[in-house]
């Protein structure tokens, strides 16, 4: 058994110290979005999700911000991107996203809810194989941008891996998305859908596997304040044959990411690089 150096007690604890003001501000700030996320959730519900055709801008209606990403390119400006929910919930988990997104310069967003009700990601994932060939379709693109909260990068990842998706997605951004499992799932392991979130499931096998000449990048957020999602690091795309980079994100809670403004930041500054190999990397917000 190695032991620990007489130093290390002090660094360790001083470290620990240091993180907990973070913390415990993340587990408030959890909490409050939790709170209105509650509180949004029925708007979800009788609302429709954001169509999936173009909504486009004329350039006169656009925000200087958006005026000035389209002079630098428009492809980045106007490239569609679906956002995509995790498991029981719907698209209002996204509604700070969506607005954070258009402030800084991007058009056209639409938004896809796959049910509450869904017992199997293979099935979601074409579900939404169709609203993604759909809104490529309707804007004239022939691949477009994904981000994904918890499960919901996950059947896009599925749809991405395992049935050609790649062809239609050109990035997926996932946030805090199990990609490797989440021992959480092993305590309700009769439920379907759970038990394909185990880490041992033939889902995530499946995403294991060799996926030669896949052409979508991959960016994942994860965080040491995920909750739902052990460990963190299982929120990390870790495949040989994928164009992934991970991000580290510090004391934001599972459902606060899709609502901090830093990782909105992080997302736009990623979809405005447009070249087919980003090198993966782990970074840190």
């Amino acid at each position: 058994m190695l032991s620990r150096a007489p130093g290390d007690l002090p660094r360790t604890l001083a470290r620990a110290l240091l993180k907990a003001p973070r913390f415990a501000s993340g587990i408030a700030v959890e909490l409050g979005w939790t709170g209105a996320h509650l509180a949004m959730y029925p708007w979800g519900v009788l609302v429709e999700p954001t169509g999936l055709t173009s909504r486009r801008s004329g350039f006169d209606q656009l925000s200087p911000t958006q005026r000035g990403l389209v002079d630098s390119g428009v492809d980045e400006a106007m490239t569609p991107i679906l956002l995509v929910h995790g498991i029981i919930d719907n698209h209002s988990i996204f509604t700070v996203m969506e607005h954070a997104l258009r402030r800084l310069g991007f058009g056209t967003l639409a938004s896809f809810d796959y049910g509450w009700l869904t017992r199997d990601i293979a099935e979601a994932a074409q579900q939404l194989g169709d609203a993604i060939e759909k809104l490529a379709a309707n804007t004239g693109y022939e691949r477009i941008h994904v981000i994904g909260h918890s499960l919901g990068g996950l059947i896009a990842r599925y749809y991405v891996q395992r049935q050609g998706g790649d062809a239609y997605v050109r990035t997926l951004v996932t946030l805090g998305t199990p990609h490797q499992g989440t021992s959480l799932a092993r305590t309700l392991p009769l439920l379907p859908l759970i038990a394909q979130l185990t880490p041992e499931s033939p889902v995530i096998a499946e995403l294991a596997a060799p996926s030669p000449g896949c052409r979508t990048r991959f960016v994942a957020f994860h965080s040491d304040l995920d909750h739902l999602v052990g460990p963190s690091r299982n929120a990390m795309v870790l495949h040989p044959d994928l164009d992934a980079r991970n991000v580290a994100v510090h004391g934001v809670g599972h459902l606060s990411m899709p609502h901090n403004g830093a990782i909105a930041f992080q997302i736009a500054a990623v979809l405005r690089e447009l070249d087919d190999q980003v090198p993966p990397s782990t970074e840190t917000v």
